[in-house]
Formats: C-alpha cells, structure tokens, sequence
C-alpha cells in the first residue's frame, strides 16, 4: 500500500556500482548483505509505506566503519540510509532513492559513565532500554522514553521524546554532543559534556533532529538524572476525554511537577485489557507518575486527585510497587499492537501533533468529533502533559477508500495544529508523510533556509535523500 504523501515526488534511484558494491563486501564480508530479506527488513519502519528497500545493508561496527561506508558513497553519489532499530513512524528508513543502509544496530558500547558529572557518552546503536539497565547501579536513569526500545542514535536523529518529557524534556535538552560521519567521510565531533557553551555555531542542535539527512551520528553524549527517592503511579478515569484533557491542562496550569501524564481514551483501553490480560475501566484514562520525595510525591498526589474529582474523574487507584508500574507502562507501550490486533488484517495510520496546553482540549475535541463521524476504527495515546498526542487510525489495506479518508482526516487534525500555534509533530519526526506540513507551518523562506543548509553540508544529496523538504 502506498499512501499519498504531501510535498513528496521520488526521483530517480541511484544504483549501487558493482565497484563499490565489491569494495564493501571485501571490507566487510559477511557484514554486507544483499539478501532480499535483510534489504527489505531495512527499508520499512512502522509506518503505512510499503518497503523501499536498499540495494544493500552493510552492518558497521565502529565510527571508523561507517566513516569508510559513507566516504566511498560520497565517492560514487550513492545516498546512504542509517538504521538503528526499525521504530520509525514516518517512513524516514525507507530507500526512496536507492544506495546503501547502515545499520549501527551492532554499535553498542557504552564508552564512558561520568556519574559525577551526571553524563554518558555511548555508541549509536545502544537502546534506551540497555542504557537504563547498564547504570543502574549508579543510581541515575535517562528519562527520555518513546515507547519503542529505539537506538538512542536514531532517538536523536528524530529528536524524540515520549512520556517523560513534561518533567524532564525531549533529546534536543538531554543530548550533549555527538560524533557524526558528515556527507563526505569526515569525522567531527559537537558539543562537551559541559553544562553550557558559548562557543561557536551550536552544532549538535543542528544534527539532532536531522533524520539522517545531515550525516550519521555514531556516539551520544547525553545527560543522565539521579533516580527519584519515590515514585508512584496512578490511573483514574473520566467520563469523556475532553474531562481528562482539562484535567491534564489544569495540572499544568498550577505547576504541578508532574513526571507523566498519559491519555488512552476508551478504544485504546480496550485493545490494552484484551491484549495485556488487564482489567481497567473501559472509560478515557489519565494514566500519571509522580517523581520525588515521599512527601513530595504525597502532596503531587493529593493536588492531582483533587483536580481530577472537579472533572469527574473517578477510581483513582495507585500502583505503587515497581511490578504494578511496569506492568501499566508496559501495557501503555504495547498500546499500538494491541490496537492492531483489534482489526485483523489493519494497518495502523498513526500521526501526532502538538499545541500549546491552553488549546490541547479544542485541538483533542474536534479530532474526535472527525475520528467519530468517519467510521474508520481509531484510538487516541498522548502525553497531554505537553501538549502533544495521537491519533491513529486502522485501516483495510485493500481499499483506497479508507486511505484516502485518514489522510483527509490526518490532514485537518495537523492545519488544525498549525492553526492553534502548534506543529505537524511533536516527536514522530517529518520523514516521507509530512513534507508539505513542514512547509506550511515553518514556511517558505525557513524551508528554504533549511535547504541552504543541506546542500553545505550535503552537497550530492546523499544523506537520507527525499526526506523532510524536497531540494
């Protein structure tokens, strides 16, 4: 199925040369593949495209290897692909040009933990997940948690963000430095595990939230947080979303320094309890944590309470032991595929946006309102905590009819965003899907800015070409 894709026109893929193509498998032998199973593995992520796979996929170990893979693609002008763990929503892995993946998923060390400093700095390919269960013992954590397992590489490639970010922020506050293999081979490194610069150009922004269409980043350097003295969860219901979005907007509003604040409405409530064996009221759910000391997080709880009985919220239940929680987030996580087991056959259109807190239960409403009046199978997540949501829709991949209406419906809910003062995403990043939406919420002379930059710094347009903006 191939879904339409505003601003987007393909061009004309560039093929691998046999030449190169001899060169990588002589560097790396069995770590260059051409099997049709592994180029189409690495050429779908999680959105609705179907796969545009590439003509090969060489599995790097080190900077140094990728450094050699991308500058023989700048010698011949053949793009290059980075792939971490496959998670992307956008269609950002996809092959749209042809040349060669690189998969950094092998790329997992952890280089150096600077607890003292309340730094590391790991290799691309570590996972969010391995990050956690590796400095544990230090007593810190990284908060920044999209859901999916993904590359802390890739995160920063999509300037992720995920539950955690209404306390602690998204990759763009937490990501300190890199490494990156720039269009032409180059290594550079960005950034200092300092608090604060004011040195030069801030690079490291740049790359961070590039999608790949910069260069590759190889090493992170990200800030780490000393794990809270309490914590606890909670789940309460409303009798409709709009009450568990103001509640959200009222939490806020008085500062509470919330950890999360998650939404599942009622059809998502129903796909977690069939698909994680749970028995939650299938009613829209705030689904919170609190962070701090045990009288902090007392008084958190107290203020949340009170706010969430002025809206009618009710069954505030607690999960204070660590099991209780993970098994919550985990079903909060699992939400997707749970969902997509609702519909036998489905694909799943997923799209987010983001507005400012004063305008999130206007922008949640009239989604709603659409989903509701299309008859297309949906179900709404968010981190209403800032302001950011989605709404997916599960789709028959055989009938263009369907496609059509959740583009048309994708494509009120993101002018709407605009429209509020907010953005086309808040974290699923541009990738293939929402190439005209970047246009018409940064305009043309911004787009315009940010294809001056690409051809600097990309000149063949090799890096991930035919995302974010075309050229």
């Amino acid at each position: 199925m191939n879904a339409p894709t505003p601003g987007h026109a393909l061009a004309t893929p560039r093929a691998v040369p046999a030449t190169m193509l001899a060169t990588l498998q002589q560097r790396f032998g069995e770590r260059c593949s051409t099997s049709a199973a592994v180029r189409e593995q690495h050429g779908r992520g999680e959105s609705v495209y179907d796969a545009a796979p590439p003509e090969a996929v060489v599995f790097c170990e080190s900077t140094d290897e990728v450094a050699f893979a991308v500058a023989l693609a700048a010698q011949h002008g053949v793009p290059v692909i980075a792939y971490g763990t496959g998670s992307s929503l956008e269609g950002h892995l996809l092959a749209v040009q042809g040349g060669i993946s690189v998969d950094l998923s092998r790329m997992t060390a952890i280089i150096a933990i600077n607890a003292e400093d309340l730094t590391v700095t790991v290799e691309a390919g570590v996972t969010r997940e391995q990050l956690n269960r590796e400095i544990r013992e230090t007593g810190l954590f990284f908060p920044i948690d999209p859901g999916a397992n993904a590359s802390l590489g890739g995160m920063a490639a999509t300037r992720a963000s995920g539950t955690n970010a209404v306390r602690y922020g998204t990759m763009r506050e937490n990501v300190l430095g890199l490494t990156v293999v720039t269009a032409s081979g180059e290594v550079i490194r960005t950034g200092t595990r300092a608090k604060k610069s004011s040195a030069g150009y801030d690079l490291t922004r740049l790359f961070v939230g590039s999608e790949g269409t910069l260069g590759v980043m190889t090493e992170v350097t990200l800030r780490l947080f000393p794990l809270p003295e309490a914590v606890s969860a909670a789940v309460c219901h409303f009798p409709s979303v709009d009450a568990a979005v103001q509640t959200a907007i009222q939490i806020i509003q008085m500062g509470v320094p919330i950890a999360r604040c998650e939404l599942l409405d009622a059809n998502a409530i129903r796909a977690v309890n069939r698909h994680s064996k749970l028995s939650l009221r299938e009613l829209p759910m705030l689904l919170m944590e609190f962070h701090g000391s045990e009288a902090g997080v007392q008084e958190q709880a107290e203020t949340v309470q009170a706010l969430a009985a002025e809206q009618g919220g009710e069954a505030f239940e607690w999960a204070r032991t660590p099991e209780e929680r993970t098994r919550l987030w985990a079903a909060r996580h699992q939400s997707y595929f749970a969902a997509l087991q609702m519909r036998p056959g489905c694909r799943c259109q997923s799209s987010d946006t983001c507005v400012p807190i004063s305008r999130l239960a206007e922008s949640i409403n009239e989604s709603v309102a659409e989903a509701e009046a299309s008859g297309i199978p949906y179900w709404i997540v968010g981190h209403v905590g800032d302001g950011n949501f989605h709404l997916s829709y599960l789709m028959d991949p055989n009938d263009p009819r369907e496609l059509a209406a959740v583009e048309a419906l994708n494509v009120k809910m993101v002018q709407r965003a605009i429209r509020l003062g907010g953005t086309c995403t808040g974290e699923h990043g541009i990738g293939l899907h929402k190439m005209g939406y970047l246009v018409e919420e940064a305009g043309e002379g911004a787009v315009a800015l940010m294809r001056s930059i690409k051809r600097a710094l990309d000149p063949q347009n090799i890096m991930n070409p035919g995302k974010v903006f075309t050229l």
